[in-house]
């Protein structure tokens, strides 16, 4: 087994090679002067199980790019078995067309990964399920829950907690999140929104009065949805809101948003890259995925059971 990096997210990469107490493959990615990705393997990989760990996160079409030349080199070089690890799977809000005359982007770069000669896809709550069967290849489908849970007990589990769904498509993954706190009570915020990017909030559906609102989203973009919500659950008595997001996006002027928002504080995973901007804020805390993908990736190389992580 080799676990080779793309540019995106070294830190991530390094960490789940030291969780499986392996070294990163030797690899060079460069760029000509024209911007043109180029992408050398320094070390043999023929008959090996290579494990390929790149997010497309921003900038996303450099970082597409990179995972899918890094696929075919190694395909060229004849590796056994190639995984793509692909801790947060950009273009994913993509998957359907909300209008005519609109793509279907998330199904077209799962064509471009599987063509590239990726034979499994790894990745970190999709933003929708059904994405897994964009691929025609085996794809697992990892959840950030269990580590969130166990942060949340450390830290608020003398609290009178509530989860707390940002919107109806969400009250699947909040109700997930809830059972493992306990059968924690569910709260939704209903809102409309009346363009991309911005959100108002409407009503708050659930008794939040006095409890502790843990507000659960797989993707934070501008925090505007996060903000606007924050605001209408204590509004309603909330005595505290605290997010946990998986895939900390945090574009544009994201962060400041969080930090002048009444949220109590704003917890990521590392799927992305931070930020020098999110990592200096003291309203956002950065939880590490590494042994969640670390794990699957050993029980993956060892064809056992990854979906058991879960239970």
């Amino acid at each position: 087994m080799k676990i080779m990096a793309g540019n995106s997210n070294l830190p991530l990469a390094r960490a789940i090679a030291g969780y499986l107490e392996l070294p990163l493959t030797d690899a060079s990615v460069r760029r000509f002067a024209d911007e043109e990705i180029f992408i050398e393997i320094h070390e043999n990989v023929r008959g090996e199980d290579v494990f390929i760990v790149q997010s497309s996160s921003f900038p996303a079409n450099d970082n597409l790019m990179e995972l899918l030349i890094g696929i075919d080199a190694l395909r060229r070089a004849s590796a056994r078995r190639i995984t793509a690890v692909v801790p947060y799977f950009g273009y994913a809000r993509q998957d359907r067309k909300p209008g005519p005359r609109t793509p279907i982007s998330a199904k077209l770069v799962a064509n471009l990964i599987t063509e590239a000669g990726a034979d499994r896809v790894l990745s970190v709550d999709l933003h929708a399920g059904q994405i897994q069967g964009f691929f025609d290849i085996p794809t697992d489908n990892l959840y950030a829950a269990p580590v969130m849970a166990a942060d949340i007990q450390a830290r608020y589990g003398e609290d009178d907690l509530m989860v707390v769904s940002p919107d109806v498509g969400g009250v699947v993954r909040a109700r997930a999140l809830a059972k493992r706190l306990d059968n924690a009570p569910l709260a939704i915020v209903d809102k409309r929104r009346e363009r991309a990017g911005e959100s108002e909030v409407m009503n708050i559906i659930g008794d939040v009065a006095g409890r502790a609102c843990i507000l659960i989203d797989d993707i934070v973009d501008s925090g505007g949805t996060l903000c606007n919500a924050a605001h209408a659950l204590l509004d309603q008595g909330a005595k505290s809101v605290t997010a946990y997001i998986t895939h900390g996006v945090l574009s544009g002027g994201a962060v400041a948003r969080i930090n002048s928002s009444s949220l109590k504080e704003l917890v990521i995973t590392d799927t992305i890259r931070p930020t020098d901007a999110a990592q200096d804020s003291d309203r956002i805390r950065i939880l590490t995925v590494a042994p969640l993908i670390g794990e699957a990736v050993r029980r993956i190389a060892d064809e056992s059971s990854v979906s058991s992580l879960f239970d």
